[in-house]
């Protein structure tokens, strides 16, 4: 069987590293350690799991980091994680049974990344990542912040999932500060970087300014097909922040000349067309988000509600602002074959039964 060194990098998560690690630990066969300047438990918490535990000085580059971190790899592949990610219980199968697969010819595995949960801890937000990577086959990291590793070879994806559970916000400037001091260094950002300064941007509601660096993304035409979709949906919703409507739709219909419809996009405008209460054009673009086939595959950012719950719930009330209510009904059972404890389908059904002619 083929070995795995998880490789991590930290600094001060004393809170959850040994949640992470106790997750993982019997998994794997080498546990790597780099601490970035960690001033709480963080080494003390580690060293209960591995004795290879090193310093790196943080020079504000995570991809330098990470590659320090797989420099001390001695097993057949790398694999990180963040301190604060776990490898979920009904994962833990999956991924020994992953490992038992792993064959030599194999050089990345992709992994499912859950981010983003709902209060009864469904998945809303996930994709892919390059997770487990061939040791010593020449991959690197790269990019000072939201780094990635530029894969090639026998990529393979499995359905194992890490589950990435926060218990504390960590610095929402420190990305933005990043890109800003390589900018002042006169670093040229790549497409990749360009598109998640541009994220950032947006985050810290510099609208004009991201939509300056993120069409600029976009003009290059030199981005990976999910970021460009993905920045054509930042662009729409810089624009509803600054209030033009129109440039926004266009923005969103904009991404239908990268690829085939996706259906976070179909869903924006049909969340466009109800909130203006255009029933049928709401509905319509409704309908077309359940028609597309979800593919994580694809590497892209996936909003699993969009291909189901999601247009389902909004189809109810579209229909049935319409008069249509048996359609509207039918609508509202199938949001609940995909959140059968929903607020909204309970809500909507004590509306329907308050139509129904007393007997």
């Amino acid at each position: 069987m083929n070995t795995i060194s998880l490789c991590m990098i930290v600094r001060d998560e004393e809170d959850v590293l040994g949640r992470c690690l106790e997750s993982v630990a019997d998994l794997v066969d080498e546990i790597i350690i780099v601490d970035t300047g960690s001033k709480d438990h963080t080494r003390e918490i580690a060293r209960r799991f591995t004795p290879n535990i090193y310093d790196f000085t943080w020079i504000d580059d995570f991809a330098a980091a990470r590659n320090f971190s797989f420099s001390h790899a001695s097993c057949d592949y790398c694999m990180w994680l963040d301190a604060d990610d776990i490898i979920a219980p009904p994962d833990r199968q999956k991924f020994l049974d992953l490992k038992k697969r792993l064959d030599a010819g194999v050089d990345v595995v992709m992994l499912r990344y859950y981010t983003g949960f709902d209060e009864q801890g469904r998945v809303t937000f996930s994709y892919y990542r390059e997770r487990i990577i061939r040791n010593r086959a020449g991959m690197v990291w790269k990019g000072a912040v939201h780094e990635v590793i530029e894969t090639r070879g026998n990529v393979r994806y499995s359905e194992c999932g890490i589950t990435h559970w926060k218990l504390h916000p960590s610095d929402p400037d420190r990305n933005l500060h990043i890109f800003e001091k390589l900018l002042e260094q006169g670093t040229t950002l790549d497409p990749r970087q360009q598109f998640y300064y541009g994220r950032e941007l947006y985050y810290h509601k510099r609208y004009q300014e991201a939509l300056k660096v993120l069409e600029n993304f976009l003009k290059e035409g030199r981005g990976w097909i999910e970021n460009s979709i993905e920045a054509c949906r930042q662009c729409a919703y810089c624009w509803y922040a600054l209030g033009d409507e129109r440039r926004a739709l266009e923005a969103l219909f904009s991404s239908f000349a990268y690829d085939i419809p996706r259906a976070e996009t179909c869903c924006d405008i049909g969340q466009h067309f109800l909130d203006r209460e255009c029933w049928e054009r709401a509905a319509y673009w409704y309908v077309r988000a359940l028609e597309c086939e979800r593919r994580d595959d694809r590497g892209g950012f996936v909003l699993p509600d969009a291909y189901g719950y999601l247009p389902c719930i909004q189809l109810c009330v579209c229909y049935s602002r319409l008069g249509r209510q048996e359609e509207a009904r039918r609508y509202n059972e199938r949001a609940a074959e995909f959140q059968p404890d929903s607020p909204a389908v309970a809500y909507n059904r004590a509306y329907f039964a308050g139509l129904e002619p007393a007997m």
